[in-house]
């Protein structure tokens, strides 16, 4: 039986053209990828990304775009599913109110697992900000569309 993992990202962009990443730490690993999940049994993929930028976040967002979907073959580095990752463009609807970061796992508090904010300016964005195979992708794609 094939395991699939199905996955919903926000792509969040502010004013100064900074995008919002999240720094993780959960597993016994620490990770960086773009806010959003995991999406639940019965969910569609817009109303996961809504649910996951609430608990993240504590934000509701309004989905502008599809941007990318996962063409290529990725195994989980936690299981044996295989990920499937949807991107959306999203706007907050309401202020953010979380603790930004400067540095990377820069966590408040204690505990199995911690999540911290960062802005990095879309100029000054690399693939290597990022953890998974996925997200790398992403972060090219959009260095290729500035």
């Amino acid at each position: 039986m094939a395991l699939f993992n199905v996955r919903v990202y926000g792509l969040l962009i502010n004013d100064e053209q900074e995008i919002l990443i999240s720094d993780e730490q959960e597993y016994g690993m620490q990770f960086t990828k773009f806010p959003g999940g995991g999406l639940e049994l019965g969910e569609g993929l817009v109303e996961g990304l809504k649910r996951e930028f609430v608990e993240e976040c504590n934000v509701e967002v309004a989905v502008s775009s599809h941007f990318y979907t996962t063409d290529f073959f990725v195994k989980s580095v936690f299981n044996d599913s295989q990920i499937i990752s949807v991107y959306y463009i999203v706007k907050n609807l309401s202020p953010l109110e979380l603790a930004f970061k400067a540095v990377a796992f820069d966590f408040d508090g204690e505990g199995e697992i911690l999540q911290s904010f960062r802005w990095i300016k879309l100029s000054e964005l690399r693939v290597d900000d990022f953890t998974f195979p996925t997200d790398q992708h992403v972060a090219k794609l959009l260095i290729a569309n500035l």
